[in-house]
């Protein structure tokens, strides 16, 4: 049998980082108060306060899973769940901060935008800093955005399915998301609607001891198809960091989902991820994700889907 030859990846790529600056960072540790900051900071309705709330009691219930490595070096007192960068979402790149936009264009992220992107999200540590849509998409009823937007502007479809296909009990590190998530992708596919060019998110965390807790979910409905990109990355640093995002995919009958995740890891990074598809009868899944990691990398990263029956 033979094998594939993977090239060396430059680790130089994603090392480089900026100056530790934000708007808003809140205070290491994990307790009702800290929730509740979050949930302030973001604008939450009721019920998702409620829900992170819930979610911690959970997350303080359960044990550390034991199918993953060691993780004795994870101290949630010394990880901040929230960093704001200092940037609001802009639909261009010339109204995104200097070193923020110059970190993307060397992640190549605007340039894949031009040359072959239907649309384009980036999230620089807790927040989704740029978000952009072909208006040809926009026109067929697409939507694509940040979740804060979609819990804000389409709260009947999120409540319909955010973490009903990862439920916060599946492990201790969904319930801390569930606690603590900021920033991610949402998407909605109508009907029979073909999104020919792929979508594509990046995530990008730069504040060291901190975390990145990205929720993605994306709702592809009957006989309607995408392709969707995420890529992820961090510098390295001494201190430890905490990713821990969330993906939930439905795709509906006769559908069909085509999900790449991307992501490059460096040796201080915990990658705590959960990513699950619910499909449909007659659709079609196809996951192809690649994880490259420096060093001692440690990961988590559950991916699966389940056959909806009936």
């Amino acid at each position: 049998m033979s094998k594939t030859q993977i090239d060396e990846i430059n680790r130089n790529l994603y090392d480089f980082k900026n100056k530790d600056e934000y708007d808003f960072k809140i205070k290491k540790g994990l307790t009702p108060e800290i929730i509740e900051e979050i949930s302030t900071q973001k604008n939450d309705p009721d019920w998702m306060r409620a829900f992170r709330l819930k979610a911690l009691e959970v997350y303080n219930e359960l044990e550390l899973p034991t199918w993953g490595p060691d993780l004795s070096e994870l101290d949630m007192s010394e990880i901040a769940t929230y960093v704001r960068p200092k940037s609001k979402l802009s639909h261009s790149w010339e109204e995104v901060p200097d070193d923020i936009k110059n970190t993307f264009d060397k992640l190549g992220i605007p340039e894949a935008e031009k040359t072959s992107l239907a649309g384009v999200g980036a999230q620089y540590d807790s927040e989704v800093v740029y978000h952009s849509m072909k208006e040809e998409l926009i026109q067929q009823g697409v939507i694509y955005t940040d979740m804060e937007t979609a819990v804000s502007e389409y709260p009947d479809l999120v409540k319909n399915h955010f973490m009903k296909c990862v439920p916060v009990y599946d492990h201790k590190f969904v319930a801390l998301h569930g606690a603590v998530w900021s920033g991610g992708s949402f998407v909605y596919v109508p009907k029979g609607v073909k999104v020919d060019i792929p979508l594509q998110s990046y995530f990008r965390l730069n504040s060291p001891e901190s975390g990145q807790f990205e929720h993605t979910l994306i709702i592809v409905d009957e006989g309607a198809s995408l392709h969707f990109i995420e890529g992820c990355s961090a510098p390295k640093y001494n201190k430890v960091n905490l990713h821990a995002g969330c993906v939930e995919l439905y795709v509906k009958d006769n559908a069909y989902l085509r999900y790449s995740t991307i992501e490059n890891w460096s040796k201080n990074m915990l990658n705590l991820n959960t990513k699950k598809a619910i499909v449909g009868e007659n659709a079609k899944m196809e996951w192809v994700s690649r994880i490259v990691w420096f060093e001692n990398f440690h990961v988590v990263s559950h991916e699966y889907f389940k056959r909806r029956r009936g």
